[in-house]
């Protein structure tokens, strides 16, 4: 990695998020003199790009519309749009027929491959980012096996990681959703023909489903507190908190009334279900229970007790929250979808995290255009995507606003790159004023 000449921006991590900002950046360029191009490059630990392959299950859908795609809220008119990718794919008026806001999962991340292709973007794959330095200059991005890559500014998007609950230690037989596609091969045998999924989300929901239709012969015992799932609230006037206006909305509010306005619609992301997949689950469990067969068992009000992990499976105890009734099930693996965490600054920035400012609960402070408040001496901007929940609301990890965030992070990063050169020039140094 040949980086010894700094960019104007580096970006850590490439997935859907900085491949917007990316796609944001090049149409930037294009439409400026060459003498004001932002310049950038990415790191990204993954060997190509991927977006969550291992809950890529067959029939799943998106649960936001094609619309909210990379580019259209920002520009509707953009090459990189979902429409445009499914024009050059040839099946523009076979989607129109589909009558459908909602592509599959696969279509959606065919599509983020498509423009994770097309984008002019220097990404360099298969680079772990163990760190960042900052020389008084500029910002040195330390790669794992590889030269350092340096940089302006920084925008950090480091994804999210899957979370167990305390105590459980990740095996062939227990984990996480998020990789299942790849743990099921290795899961060491089959002896017992038996699932047990925890959580009770819309991911838990499809994992159920999927082992119960790729297993014929197996048993799926879905175990979560509720007594059943929760339909997810997709009405018109809930979804106005995935607006790009309720980003200001919020980040302007109070941390009370932030916090408010989390719960009061956490129905529509968090442990919530799409109705048609509830329906399903429960036709196919009373169609069992008429058949006289069961293999699929919704165990609502129900938690872990026990797992005992051993080298022909795992013994789960499942108990009954409200009568404390205990059923041991002998199953092949426990697979937990049991919500995401997203990656700390330290994980990103190593030392240099010390130097940015926390609330009171030790969340980092971030400004409206998603910039870190840092202490003095760092002098270049590090803006970051996700882990801004607590200070932008519901859509810091999701999709649906990924076009605007792009567009107002290069309005940043333009009005900083113009206050440098005006430094640089000796003129008057603009000051930061965050959107």
């Amino acid at each position: 990695m040949n980086s010894s000449d700094p960019v104007d921006v580096v970006g850590v991590g490439f997935g859907p998020s900085n491949l917007a900002l990316a796609i944001a950046l090049s149409e930037r360029n294009r439409a400026v003199d060459a003498s004001e191009w932002i310049t950038s490059a990415f790191v990204e630990k993954q060997s190509r790009f991927g977006w969550h392959r291992g809950m890529l299950l067959p029939g799943t859908t998106m649960q936001i519309s094609f619309l909210k795609d990379l580019v259209t809220q920002r520009n509707s008119c953009s090459e990189y749009s979902f429409l445009n990718y499914l024009s050059e794919r040839g099946r523009l008026v076979h989607f129109i027929n589909a009558q459908s806001f909602f592509p599959t999962r696969l279509e959606f991340h065919d599509y983020l491959e498509w423009a994770a292709n097309r984008v002019a973007a220097p990404v360099h794959y298969g680079a772990t980012a163990t760190g960042v330095r900052w020389t008084g200059d500029v910002f040195e991005v330390q790669v794992e096996g590889r030269e350092p890559v340096f940089g302006r500014s920084l925008v950090l998007a480091g994804g999210i990681a899957g979370t167990l609950p305390s105590g459980i230690r990740a095996s062939d037989r227990v984990f996480h959703n998020h990789r299942l596609l790849a743990h099921l091969p290795q899961i060491p045998s089959l002896e017992h023909n038996r699932f047990v999924v925890v959580g009770s989300g819309q991911s838990a929901a499809e994992v159920a489903a999927y082992l119960h239709e790729t297993y014929p012969d197996a048993e799926i015992h879905a175990v979560f507190g509720k007594y059943g799932y929760t339909p997810a609230d997709d009405s018109p006037y809930a979804n106005r908190i995935f607006d790009p206006e309720a980003v200001m909305d919020f980040h302007q509010s109070s941390v009370e009334l932030r916090q408010q306005l989390l719960d009061y619609h956490r129905g529509t992301n968090y442990s919530a279900v799409d109705p048609p997949l509830i329906e399903e689950l429960y036709r196919r469990e009373y169609a069992e229970r008429v058949a006289g067969r069961r293999r699929l068992f919704v165990r609502g009000a129900s938690e872990i007790a026990g797992i005992i992990e051993s080298v022909s499976g795992v013994s789960v105890r499942v108990a009954h929250r409200p009568s404390q009734a205990v059923v041991d099930l002998d199953c092949d693996a426990v697979v937990f979808a049991t919500g995401f965490r997203p990656t700390g600054l330290k994980d990103l920035l190593g030392e240099l995290a010390d130097q940015c400012e926390l609330d009171d609960l030790g969340r980092p402070q971030v400004g409206r255009d998603y910039r870190l408040v840092i202490n003095n001496p760092v002098g270049g901007p590090i803006y970051l995507q996700g882990n801004t929940e607590h200070t932008h609301g519901l859509t810091s990890t999701l999709l649906s606003n990924l076009a605007v965030r792009s567009g107002e992070l290069v309005t940043s990063l333009a009005r900083d790159r113009s206050g440098r050169i005006a430094d640089n020039e000796g003129e008057q140094i603009l000051v930061h004023q965050p959107l």
